[in-house]
């Protein structure tokens, strides 16, 4: 660039990462049933998680307006309670409920994330706008525009983290939410094509949220929240640009100020394939055990291998974890574990706990099961070792497998067999498996939450791929709701 082109006030067009996210939120039409058909899925998986999260006060206390009294009658709702909330608001609570427990679907790729964490801002604008429209005597918005909604939400953010690694710069993949819920709620508003840029951009420039309450020393309760943080900023991003508020042309690409120079180390962002279903098609459910992702296969392991340990646990001598280089990266974590925070996110701890107990649920982050001394015995002896081929095939995109191996070794020189896991029951091609422990968990987590009549119509509801694609956004809402 001359030193006249940097001097020079004239705004440029928009950056074409922009404008193909407008383009797409706009222009694409929806046409994989597998898509639509995994949507539905997901929609049930991330209730599920939001269910579960209301046992928790830590997570509770978190919920209603953000100032005591600010209610908006005939606002969203906030399933499993009573809240009525302005928009952004109710998609911060809806994004906390689904994230809390880190049980939801995962994103793995040159960043990860998690998808569903959008739906905090999808649900709340369309209940949001159901029922506005159904007061005004208008038609509401159905569900088949929600899980539309879902597959971009979950596309815009999954494409982006194909190649392009925020955490290697330390910014949380929850900038990505707050990038896909902008864009995917902004359109349901009824914004153009140019207020779309114009939010995005606007997100963009809100920079990221650093990865600090992910990680050692400082790993807490925040990482539980960011998500509804971000998807409430989408919808906050999207009703200013409704306004008409400007946007920012060259919010990403601009030479010192924009986001590639100031926060991706001066790279450019790359984007190897367009938009589509990809994403939603692909995705990977949490449905056995509430751990972080790169774990998950390690937890199975460790499962198999309880019969074998159980009555043996003084024995071991050593046990050796091969995982991922993201795995080794992220979740290899010696020293106190502080808080459940901390624990969801050790791989020595979500492969103790199986090997001990035989299980792995959301209580045993807590205080009462940490205490167990054999708990910190066991993770004292674990060696954790980057497998290269496990990592080859994290990248590699037609495979995206999360593997683990755990090996167990005791003190009179025997082991256990070596035992492997490629990718876990979430995984695409293991569907078939996987659906139905999926429909148990959200059984398991709504069933006694809610009135019988109204849990009774709505897993029927669920059921119906068709009926629900035409159910209207505010009925369906009503089922979810308690007093």
């Amino acid at each position: 660039m001359s030193a006249e082109d940097r001097r020079s006030a004239r705004r440029p067009d928009p950056d074409r990462a922009l404008v193909d996210i407008a383009n797409y939120v706009e222009g694409y039409a929806i046409d994989s049933a597998a898509a639509l058909e995994t949507a539905r899925y997901c929609l049930m998986d991330s209730l599920a998680c939001g269910f579960q999260a209301l046992d928790y006060s830590a997570c509770t206390k978190l919920l209603g307006p953000v100032v005591p009294g600010a209610t908006l009658p005939g606002g969203a709702r906030v399933p499993g309670t009573a809240w009525e909330l302005d928009p952004v608001q109710a998609a911060f609570n809806i994004g906390t409920l689904v994230r809390w427990l880190d049980f939801n679907d995962t994103w793995l790729a040159a960043e990860w994330g998690h998808p569903s964490d959008n739906l905090g801002a999808i649900l709340a604008v369309a209940d949001y706008l159901s029922r506005q429209r159904s007061a005004e005597g208008e038609e509401p918005l159905q569900m088949r525009a929600v899980l539309e909604a879902m597959i971009k939400a979950h596309e815009i953010q999954g494409v982006i983290a194909l190649e392009n690694s925020f955490n290697r710069v330390g910014l949380d993949h929850v900038l990505l939410v707050r990038i896909a819920s902008t864009a995917v709620a902004t359109k349901m508003l009824g914004g153009t094509r140019e207020q779309v840029i114009n939010a995005v951009s606007n997100a963009w420039l809100d920079g990221g949220a650093l990865r600090t309450y992910r990680h050692a020393p400082n790993t807490g309760s925040r990482k539980s929240w960011a998500a509804g943080d971000a998807a409430s900023r989408g919808v906050r991003q999207a009703l200013i640009a409704l306004t008409g508020e400007m946007g920012y042309p060259s919010a990403l690409t601009a030479e010192r100020w924009g986001f590639q120079d100031v926060l991706f180390g001066g790279k450019d962002l790359a984007f190897p394939q367009g938009y589509g279903t990809y994403v939603m098609e692909n995705i990977l459910f949490k449905i056995s055990y509430p751990a972080e992702f790169h774990a998950q296969t390690a937890v199975e392991a460790a499962m198999a291998l309880h019969p074998e340990v159980r009555q043996r646990l003084d024995d071991i001598r050593e046990v050796v974890i091969e995982t991922q280089e993201p795995g080794q990266r992220i979740i290899d974590k010696t020293g106190p574990l502080d808080n459940p925070a901390d624990r969801d996110h050790c791989l020595q701890y979500m492969t103790a706990i199986p090997l001990i107990f035989g299980r792995l649920v959301a209580n045993d982050y807590e205080d009462d099961v940490a205490r167990d001394p054999r708990v910190d015995e066991l993770r004292a002896k674990m060696t954790v070792r980057e497998n290269e081929r496990f990592t080859r095939d994290y990248y590699d995109p037609a495979k995206r497998y999360i593997g683990n191996a755990v090996q167990v070794f005791f003190r009179d020189g025997s082991s256990t067999d070596r035992f492997e896991v490629q990718y876990p029951i979430g995984h695409r091609k293991r569907r078939a498996e996987g659906i139905p422990v999926l429909l148990r968990k959200f059984e398991q987590s709504l069933g006694d939450k809610l009135a019988e009549r109204q849990f009774k119509a709505l897993k029927s509801l669920c059921a119906d791929q068709q009926k629900l694609e035409g159910t209207p956004v505010d009925e369906f809402v009503a089922l979810l709701v308690t007093d």
